[in-house]
């Protein structure tokens, strides 16, 4: 565990994309940056932005921001007022990161569903919508250049996490990936019965930008109690079976999956960034 000095607040910004549907991420997200605080002894304020009902947008202000998934398509909010707000405070954080006179960069995660947004934004791969839902606890298969990623630290190979998405990120452009200095980091399970090209499951932007497509912000002990509540459990094997219900409820126990996955990849995003924060104060 890594222990920083104790210095001015942490400034976060979340961005907020699930457009008021009831979820577990933003729950997560806040209870990782309370922990995360905690263990490190520091002063960890974050701001919530209504992004997708409200066009609320963070400025450059904030020393980290964390993008959440959210619901329906990423391709039918092309040309949508939330997201010309949505990408003009991206290139706003990207012209602050490339300015030479910024000594301080700006870290951003995006997680699900803005990382779909920004991998059609860039134009680095396809984004698509898939045959069939993908709703469960998976195991992610790192590359080479995941390997060697820092939010990935302490993780197996394959790790686990939970996937929940009618959309997917496939066939990676990599001339584009080069030019940006951008890298494929890891992709879901292989399927040899399946000729379907695999998900791209991660990649990071640039130095201070990262995506995932799975949730590393799900708790295990809180979605375990979630699905096991009467309506949501009903819910859920009448959708996908009940062998996936209590699938997903045995795997989320499993302290070598999910629990694992949140306790390593926001916390190493965090400790990246903070690093870098204190660095740039000296």
């Amino acid at each position: 565990m890594m222990k920083f000095v104790e210095k001015k607040p942490v400034r976060v910004a979340i961005l907020d994309l699930y457009e008021g549907v009831a979820n577990q991420g933003m729950r997560c997200i806040r209870e990782i940056l309370n922990q995360y605080g905690e263990a490190n002894f520091l002063d960890m304020e974050w701001d919530e932005f209504d992004v997708r009902q409200q066009l609320e947008v963070p400025d450059t202000s904030y020393d980290i921001y964390i993008s959440s998934g959210g619901p329906g398509s990423p391709l039918e909010s092309k040309g949508s007022n939330w997201e010309n707000a949505y990408f003009r405070w991206l290139n706003q954080v990207e012209a602050w990161n490339n300015n030479p006179g910024h000594q301080q960069k700006k870290y951003v995660f995006f997680i699900c569903h803005s990382y779909q947004l920004i991998c059609r934004h860039y134009r680095l791969a396809e984004v698509s919508k898939r045959r069939s839902t993908a709703f469960g606890v998976f195991p992610v298969h790192l590359l080479d250049e995941g390997k060697e990623e820092a939010i990935f630290d302490g993780l197996n190979d394959p790790f686990y996490a939970v996937d929940s998405r009618d959309y997917q990120v496939t066939t990676p452009n990599y001339n584009r990936l080069e030019k940006m200095g951008a890298a494929v980091l890891c992709i879901e399970k292989e399927r040899p019965h399946v000729p379907l090209e695999r998900a791209v499951m991660a990649i990071r932007f640039n130095a201070y930008m990262i995506g995932t497509q799975f949730h590393p912000e799900a708790d295990a002990i809180g979605m375990s109690m979630y699905l096991q509540r009467e309506d949501k459990k009903n819910s859920v094997i009448a959708t996908y079976g009940e062998a996936k219900w209590a699938s997903m409820i045995e795997q989320l126990n499993d302290p070598d999956k999910i629990l694992w996955t949140y306790s390593h990849v926001l916390p190493n995003f965090l400790n990246q960034a903070v690093e870098h924060l204190q660095t740039a104060e000296v």
